[in-house]
């Protein structure tokens, strides 16, 4: 059994056709085919049945390729573990960043940071926080920015900074004329809110208390924040948007942001690792990158905000 085995195995569970994980490693498909073939004649057992398709693990193979993804795991470390000894800021390094805060997070800090260390290839992954922290816990990433501590046991979290939400109202809602907004003012059927799924929303759910709501997804399905921006733009309803999002308007757009009244709903932007992460030298750049990134005051949370 070799490393170089376990890794095709995973790429088949991860493609599910073994031309397309023969070409994600680069080889071919009959010695990808050869090399799995050997490592099921050494194990006595099929990892994969090869009658259906697209192809899928047996009740056994499950269970290797589980192992597989640890073992694997930790035979990266190994080399982690050597470039953390020397304070090394170079490889790769695989960031998973929420849809929520990436578009408004990164154009921050990336470039100057890929700039300064033109050794350290970062890769940012756009995902959901489910998706996300499973990602995390199979390896596939090497820390994520979520919108909440883990509670999972086998991740770790660091505070990189506090967000609050806006309101952004269309000029032909009643509440445009306030200056405030409260909860009880927003009414679900001129709402436009993201897909279940977006812990954004749910945070907000929470804090309207709107859970049984009947909103306005009904009309419009897999909308993204900049789509309903869009549309309140053009005179419909209303959407809410992260700080940093604020930041990038133009005076006309911000004459439609609308802050919240005491307590100001806000969420905690967490920078998320496994327990056994190691490239501590890597994340203590990056954390620092991000933090000198936003403005200072939300570096702290504020009397007046309340974490949803």
């Amino acid at each position: 059994m070799t490393i170089q085995q376990l890794e095709y195995v995973l790429a088949v569970d991860t493609h599910r056709h073994f031309a397309k994980a023969a070409e994600h490693c680069c080889v071919t498909q009959p010695t990808l085919s050869m090399m799995i073939q050997k490592l099921e004649d050494e194990l006595g057992i099929r990892l994969f049945d090869r009658n259906v398709q697209p192809v899928k693990p047996t009740s056994a193979g499950y269970k290797v390729i589980e192992q597989a993804r640890k073992v694997l795991y930790q035979a990266s470390l190994i080399k982690d573990i050597v470039n953390e000894e020397e304070q090394s800021v170079k490889g790769t390094f695989c960031l998973a960043v929420l849809p929520t805060i990436a578009p408004y997070l990164v154009p921050r800090f990336f470039l100057q940071l890929t700039e300064k260390h033109k050794d350290l290839d970062i890769h940012i992954l756009e995902m959901k926080t489910i998706p996300t922290l499973a990602a995390l816990k199979n390896g596939d990433v090497d820390a994520a920015i979520i919108a909440s501590q883990p509670i999972e046991p086998e991740f770790q979290g660091d505070v990189l900074f506090y967000e609050q939400f806006f309101g952004y109202v269309s000029r032909n809602e009643p509440i445009f004329k306030n200056e405030l907004i409260r909860s009880s003012d927003v009414s679900g059927e001129r709402l436009w809110l993201l897909d279940e799924g977006h812990c954004f929303r749910d945070q907000l759910m929470r804090f309207c208390q709107m859970e049984q709501v009947k909103l306005r997804q009904g009309a419009y399905r897999l909308g993204s924040m900049e789509t309903f921006m869009r549309m309140v733009e053009n005179g419909n309803g209303i959407t809410f948007i992260p700080e940093l999002a604020v930041y990038q308007l133009n005076n006309e757009q911000k004459e439609l942001v609308r802050p919240f009244a005491i307590p100001k709903p806000t969420r905690e932007i967490v920078f998320v690792t496994r327990k056994d992460f190691v490239r501590y030298t890597i994340a203590g750049m990056l954390i620092k990158s991000i933090k000198e990134s936003v403005p200072k005051g939300m570096c702290t949370l504020q009397p007046y905000q309340r974490v949803v």
